[in-house]
């Protein structure tokens, strides 16, 4: 028993029967125990099975000065305690127990309502024990406490807290010329170090007495309200678009795992065309179209909606699970919604939305279609926004098949159906700055020529490549080689490499089942202040797996699946490659500022191009000035000055 309280059953008929419980021996002529325990025992009568409770009937808490019940020591309470059942004076049962509790170190008392008074953490540790965190109790591995008597700290005395966190809030530093934390210690270190107090820490130094700074939220997160007397100043692009009740106007979206989400905003000059399926029983409409939208200046935007109805369905509904008898229900549903947002500068100034509706049956899978195009006031047709050449993220990547007539190629990833085959997968495009990976399954028997399998799945990867060059911005010209950039591509075999043939019947080594595709840009400026992104180089790369036949207890005539994947990663870098550093800077690193606290480079820091406090120019003027006023002080101190004025005044 090592808590307050410890449960035991009596089995059989408790009718008539007497617990009681002693801590010395019984004596066998009078029957009792001279000897008053600390302890209570509880049964409530049950006809078959009494619960027997033994509780500790004294307070565990250790004593303070001038406390009374309370516990001395660590070690409270060491017992031996017996529970007898007794029927009619004659003992029917027994029980043993040893009790060997320990103080209660959570705390029970009150907490006083006076103010604690905080010391000025500039010029000493806010607290000089952090771990000790309950008040008038011992925290276990928290040695600096004053609450924690030897004996309680002799059972954690190999486990306390260390650091900052332990009590040692006044560490030594490298400065210090007692420290020998360094690895390596520079000659001129006993000249400059700090002979210093511990008390006079430089640690104190990151205590700062700084102002409330405005956080900064994501574009998405930034609350668009509008208070009485103050004008809306427009939306910026990637903004979420706002309605009249000060909520996001939300179309269905493709999340990044290729799911539709319902609630998604519509960012500000961020076109999407997307396509979600859906069944009778999980449709949702989405907002009506009779909410206002918020136009960016305080003015609010009514949509001009314009419904029609679906000849054609097979478009859109691409399964049926079940033959349709005339009882099915049905429900007229939204097929596809197409908007256009006309805009000028930061603001919206019509939104024109066309709506196709068409009969939905149960057990149909429909394919929605939602598109959202930003047009220029100005223009007649959608226009790239701010007339920015350079790509912008969600855009598709411009491709080339220089090789061919028709110069139009195409750089896509796999838009797998409902079963994931790439017998019926389709085309996507690769959106730029979005990294993405999609794969389909392709069906393999157990028979299947390796070679061949190679060369399948090859062409399968290959299709998706249709081009021979990337564009370097979004309006690369097809006359202009100088626009784009050759695809550098990395073949899965080359003459070089011993490929497998595979003498083991459903197992097929080098296969090129995964397709990577790495696109390098930079930010090489910036149109109104939104960056101008160019691509620099497109690398193609395999990476071959080991097929295995995968079969249930029959592998005759059945096929497998291959999972086959194209993969495209973004990488962004320097538009200028950095300076390489120079062979003094590799070999002596104590010159190394961003190394050292000791920057030598930086010894007239107000002058260096480091200081970003001020202008340069204010700073080489200030610079001048002194050194002028350094010079005339030298020229005035000269002996032979004062001669030269002494003889001038005669």
């Amino acid at each position: 028993m090592s808590a307050p309280r410890a449960n035991s059953f009596f089995l059989g008929n408790s009718s008539g029967v007497n617990f009681s419980i002693i801590l010395s021996p019984v004596d066998e002529k009078t029957g009792k125990s001279t000897s008053f325990p600390p302890f209570s025992i509880s049964s409530p009568p049950t006809p078959d099975t009494s619960e027997v409770t033994v509780s500790l009937a004294r307070n565990l808490q250790l004593c303070l000065p001038n406390a009374t019940d309370c516990c001395t020591a660590a070690l409270c309470v060491v017992e031996t305690l017996q529970v007898l059942a007794c029927r009619d004076s004659v003992i029917v049962a027994h029980l043993l127990i040893q009790a060997e509790i320990y103080v209660n170190s959570s705390f029970t008392g009150s907490v006083s309502e006076s103010a604690t008074v905080i010391p000025n953490q500039a010029f000493q540790p806010l607290g000089s024990c952090p771990c000790d965190l309950t008040a008038g109790a011992c925290d276990v591995r928290c040695c600096c406490d004053p609450e924690c008597t030897p004996d309680l700290q002799q059972l954690f005395n190999e486990s306390c807290f260390s650091g900052v966190f332990g009590g040692d809030v006044n560490p030594p530093f490298d400065q210090l010329c007692s420290s020998h934390s360094m690895e390596y210690i520079p000659d001129w270190f006993p000249f400059l170090c700090v002979q210093s107090s511990l008390n006079n820490t430089p640690f104190l130094g990151y205590f700062y007495h700084g102002s409330i700074s405005t956080p900064r939220f994501p574009s998405f997160k930034i609350p668009l309200q509008i208070s009485p007397g103050r004008l809306f100043t427009g939306y910026r692009q990637g903004d979420p678009i706002m309605t009249e009740e000060n909520e996001y106007f939300a179309i269905p979206q493709q999340s990044m795992a290729g799911q539709c989400v319902g609630n998604a905003p519509v960012a500000y000059l961020q076109n999407f065309d997307v396509k979600c399926l859906t069944n009778l029983a999980s449709y949702k409409e989405g907002l009506p179209h009779d909410v206002r939208i918020n136009s960016g200046t305080g003015d609010f935007i009514q949509q001009n909606v314009i419904y029609r109805t679906i000849t054609n369905m097979d478009k859109f509904k691409t399964e049926s699970e079940t033959l349709h008898p005339a009882e099915v229900p049905c429900q007229n549903v939204t097929f596809a919604e197409h908007y256009t947002f006309i805009w000028k500068d930061k603001n919206i100034e019509h939104v024109n939305v066309t709506v196709f509706l068409g009969s939905l049956c149960d057990g149909e899978i429909l394919t929605q279609r939602f598109t959202v195009i930003f047009q220029c006031l100005e223009s007649t047709t959608p226009a790239e926004p701010f007339e920015n050449p350079g790509y912008q993220v969600g855009k598709p990547v411009r491709a080339a098949n220089m090789n061919a007539s028709d110069t139009f190629g195409s750089l896509n990833i796999w838009q797998p159906d409902g079963r994931g085959l790439c017998m019926s997968a389709t085309y996507t495009p690769v959106l730029f700055g979005l990294d993405s990976v999609s794969g389909c399954l392709l069906e393999v028997g157990i028979n299947e020529d390796c070679s061949l399998l190679r060369g399948n799945v090859t062409e399968k990867l290959d299709s998706l490549i249709q081009a021979t060059h990337v564009g370097k911005r979004d309006n690369s010209s097809f006359s202009d080689l100088n626009d784009w950039v050759e695809i550098i591509r990395l073949d899965p075999f080359n003459s070089d490499t011993n490929v497998s043939t595979g003498s083991l019947k459903g197992i097929c080594p080098d296969i090129p089942a995964n397709l990577n595709i790495r696109i390098i840009f930079a930010t090489v400026g910036a149109v109104q202040g939104i960056p101008r992104q160019e691509v620099l180089a497109v690398q193609i790369s395999y990476s071959t797996v080991i097929w295995q036949f995968q079969c249930g207890l029959i592998c005759e005539n059945s096929t497998s699946f291959l999972p086959i994947t194209a993969s495209v990663q973004f990488i962004k870098v320097p538009a200028q490659p950095p300076i390489p550093l120079t062979r003094f800077q590799m070999n002596y690193t104590e010159f190394d500022c961003n190394r050292n606290d000791v920057c030598w480079p930086q010894l007239l820091y107000p002058l260096t191009r480091f200081y970003t406090g001020e202008p340069y120019s204010q700073c080489l003027a200030k610079g001048l000035s002194l050194a002028f006023l350094v010079l005339l002080a030298v020229i005035l101190s000269n002996p032979w000055f004062s001669k030269l004025w002494n003889s001038s005044l005669v």
